[in-house]
């Protein structure tokens, strides 16, 4: 059964506390972070702070130029390694076709799941499906192959664009 993962009330259903979202993605940053022995340091903190203003994936260049308000001598290599030390402790996924990152809103449970991308408003959904990862694994079983990363993406519009 699918279900979606991301966060209620985004441009899929507008109706939506986005300060609690962010403050909840912090929140659980934190406790992944210090049960992985990982430190998330006022600037990681701030990179996924930034990750998190809407809920449409942002690229590096983007959150750079939002850093750079703050701090001048913010550059490139600064955000991707803040970006991968995301990414490693699962509070970021990266959307492979928009070369861009989107929050996890469930950093603390492993899933494997798959983005709905708005192509419209640019929202993204991320959505887990047993039927979708489990297809996945027979395949690769069935031909011997060794899955090590996935990520798998459908673009289309979402229903708040579609009735406008």
């Amino acid at each position: 059964m699918a279900k979606a993962s991301g966060v209620p009330g985004t441009g899929f259903n507008p109706v939506h506390d986005h300060d609690h979202c962010v403050a909840d993605a912090l929140s659980a940053a934190e406790q992944v972070c210090r049960k992985q022995g990982a430190r998330l340091t006022s600037l990681r903190r701030r990179v996924l702070e930034l990750v998190w203003q809407s809920h449409r994936p942002v690229g590096a260049y983007a959150v750079l130029d939002k850093l750079k308000q703050e701090h001048r001598a913010a550059a490139p290599p600064t955000v991707y390694r803040a970006l991968d030390f995301l990414l490693e402790q699962g509070l970021v996924h990266r959307i492979q076709s928009l070369n861009a990152f989107v929050g996890c809103a469930h950093p603390d449970q492993v899933h494997r799941g798959f983005f709905l991308i708005c192509k419209s408003c640019g929202d993204a959904i991320e959505v887990e499906d047993d039927g979708v990862d489990g297809a996945i694994s027979r395949s690769a079983e069935r031909f011997g192959f060794q899955v090590q990363a996935r990520t798998i993406e459908a673009a289309g519009i979402c229903p708040g664009c579609n009735a406008a």
